[in-house]
């Protein structure tokens, strides 16, 4: 079986407390955006799929943009053992192979999309019969933003980002072009240069009201400090407000900016090629 694991952008993004447990209160919305990553899951022989202990039930493999860190922490194949701990007669051993295209660290939720989707796959191809309740709550055990992927359509999101309210926010007259400076933002830096309080106008009114009132209105708290410590991404933001966008913020900690522009209307992107650039259909 293969997937294709999309991407998501923030529209604002308030960091409204510090809970007892280390975690913050987030309020922010998520949509959805078509830039996707493939997934393919095969089932393998036994002989064939095992390591050098005899014990690890998976091989994963990736290509695309190159993954930092241990291949062990990698969300899908936490996925993978999840449903094949909960389920060992169930899920056999497999071949798993991601290939990444959307770029990581960037606050697109990448990350937590693969693992999402490993799990709805693991689920449909061995039969499992998961309800999608049942999916969000394992897909909380994999991160915050992972049971957004599940429901994968937008939602007003609180708590760390797993409480979701779908929402009805038609953007489908609008094109979206999300830029990345290859700048790597990590989450303790981000949330350390952030002081949390409660927004003046809830995320939840300003979303409904029109699209040309979120320039002044919709605000994502980790902006302000990754642009005073990384100027490319203001850069950015204004480079697309030259170039016509309706409204452009940081999406999630970030670095990755996007932009949105009405339906034809957007115009040719000429940035340093170092950058990742996607432009929506």
């Amino acid at each position: 079986m293969v997937v294709f694991p999309n991407c998501k952008i923030n529209l604002g993004l308030h960091v409204l407390n510090k809970r007892a447990d280390g975690f913050h209160d987030l309020s922010t919305v998520f949509y959805p955006i078509a830039l996707n990553d493939s997934l393919e899951i095969i089932r393998v022989n036994d002989e064939i799929n095992t390591n050098k202990d005899g014990n690890t039930p998976i091989v994963f493999s990736q290509s695309g943009l190159p993954i930092e860190g241990d291949a062990s922490n990698n969300l899908c194949i936490k996925a993978y053992h999840l449903l094949k701990d909960a389920y060992p007669n169930q899920v056999p051993n497999i071949a798993m192979h991601l290939h990444k295209t959307i770029p990581m660290g960037a606050g697109l939720g990448g990350g937590s999309s693969d693992g999402a989707f490993a799990l709805m796959a693991l689920n449909e191809v061995f039969h499992l019969g998961l309800s999608k309740e049942q999916l969000i709550a394992y897909a909380l055990k994999l991160g915050s933003d992972c049971p957004f992927f599940i429901m994968n359509t937008p939602c007003i999101a609180g708590g760390r980002g797993e409480l979701l309210n779908p929402i009805t926010l038609d953007l489908s007259a609008y094109q979206f072009v999300l830029i990345n400076p290859n700048i790597h933002i990590g989450t303790g830096w981000a949330f350390s240069n952030v002081t949390p309080k409660l927004p003046t106008i809830p995320i939840e009114e300003i979303i409904h009201q029109p699209i040309t009132s979120w320039k002044e209105l919709l605000i994502n708290d980790f902006e302000a400090p990754a642009i005073e410590h990384y100027p490319n991404i203001g850069t950015i933001k204004k480079y697309l407000y030259d170039c016509g966008a309706i409204y452009s913020s940081m999406t999630g900690s970030g670095s990755t900016v996007f932009g949105i522009f009405k339906r034809g209307e957007v115009p040719t992107i000429q940035l340093d090629k170092s950058y990742f650039t996607f432009i929506s259909e």
